[in-house]
């Protein structure tokens, strides 16, 4: 990840131990975060019950992504975008967006990326019982739905929905499973 920091070996973060604040008159569950005080990057998980808005970050790029529930309908400078479920969307966060609900609530991934500190990437992959995928030191691998077995460092431990890996080099921790899950990368940014 982008915090100069030295990076332990892979880390279980359980959703169940998260603390809950309440971030734009919603509930919020921060992830991880890191990078620079005041210029960083979040993870978390936001709890849309109701129609509102998701407060600006400026200087700062979004990555939403539909965990659970169906549709999410943004409202990004007075054009309209759907989000399905496990399907990621970019945009910037220098402006306050709408957020609509035709569907019910949803739970959405939001990763918050400050430009200059970090480029985040987020991919929903379906895990796999035979074939292990590997957690590099830059990610974070959170199960979206299912049931994972996180294996590191000759041990394994079971993983379930919501928890997140953080990754870890040499040695790469590795997950199976059935279900899905969403990896976020956590790139430095690009230089012109």
């Amino acid at each position: 990840m982008t915090d100069p920091t030295p990076v332990p070996g892979p880390v279980l973060l359980r959703a169940g131990g998260l603390p809950v604040t309440r971030g734009g008159g919603r509930p919020v569950r921060r992830i991880a975060a890191g990078g620079p005080p005041g210029g960083g990057w979040t993870v978390s998980l936001l709890d849309l019950e109701r129609p509102g808005t998701l407060p600006a970050a400026a200087g700062a790029e979004r990555v939403l992504t539909v965990v659970e529930g169906e549709l999410l309908v943004l409202d990004v400078d007075g054009r309209e975008q759907g989000l399905e479920r496990h399907r990621p969307f970019r945009l910037p966060a220098d402006a306050p967006v709408g957020a609509a609900l035709p569907t019910g609530p949803v739970r959405a991934l939001e990763v918050l990326a400050a430009r200059g500190t970090a480029r985040a990437h987020v991919v929903v992959l379906e895990l796999s019982r035979k074939r292990p995928h590997p957690v590099f030191a830059d990610q974070l691998a959170v199960l979206l739905s299912g049931r994972a077995v996180l294996t590191a460092g000759g041990t394994t431990e079971d993983v379930g929905v919501h928890d997140t890996v953080r990754g870890a080099e040499p040695e790469s921790p590795e997950l199976t499973g059935r279900g899905f899950l969403a990896v976020v990368s956590l790139d430095p940014p690009a230089r012109d």
